[in-house]
This record gives structure tokens, sequence and C-alpha cells, in this order.
């Protein structure tokens, strides 16, 4: 199979799993960049937020909107501070080997996913 088709599928699913469960960039597409296309973890990075500036997700945030499930002021002041987050959050990750990126990485989900099995 082609590497375009397995990104189309990789887009595909991480897509299903962002309008079910809220997850994709950074759980879903930065590991399989890395993991199976052989991206360094900066690619990987760079790659998958270039990815969230189309609207990417309109169709699905319309849906929750729809059903009453999206607070717009609340996605908005999120919006404003990610627009600035994700300036200086990128700042330094260019600034860092590309290993110490990779474990900041790891332990980040791992801490979450320990949140997520463990907490209340």
């Amino acid at each position: 199979m082609s590497n375009l088709l397995l990104l189309l599928l990789l887009g595909f699913a991480t897509g299903i799993l962002s309008g079910l469960i809220g997850i994709g960039g950074g759980i879903i597409v930065i590991p399989a960049l890395v993991l199976l296309f052989g991206f360094s973890q900066h690619q990987a990075q760079g790659t998958t937020l270039a990815m969230l500036v189309p609207p990417i997700g309109i169709l699905a945030a319309w849906t929750y909107y729809k059903a009453g499930y999206a607070d717009l002021k609340t996605a908005g002041l999120l919006c404003l501070g990610f627009f600035f987050g994700g300036l200086l959050g990128a700042r330094i990750a260019t600034g860092l080997p590309n290993v110490i990126l990779q474990r900041i990485f790891g332990v980040a989900l791992f801490l979450i996913s320990l949140k997520m099995i463990f907490g209340k």
C-alpha cells in the first residue's frame, strides 16, 4: 500500500477518533508518523500542527454544537490561548534535541494514560 493511501487512512481513522472521543493529533498521528513513517519527533509534531491549521474539525465541531455540546465562548478562549501557547511551545520544541523531545512526549502520554486509567 502506498504512503499516500496509508496517510489518507491514518487521517480518516484519526478523524473518526477525534469526532468520537476527542483525541487525534497528539495521541494517534504523532506516534504513527514517528513509528510507521520514520518522521523525527519534530517533523511529526510540526506536521500534525499543520494538519490542524485548516478547519479539519469544523464538521465534527458543528455537529457537536448543533446537539448543544459545544461551548463557543470556552472554545474561543481555548483557541486564543492555544494560538499563543502553540507559538511558545513550538519555539521551545524546535530548540530541543529530537531524543529529548521524544522523551518529553512519551512521559506526557504515560502520565495522561495513568490519570485516565486510575483517576476519578
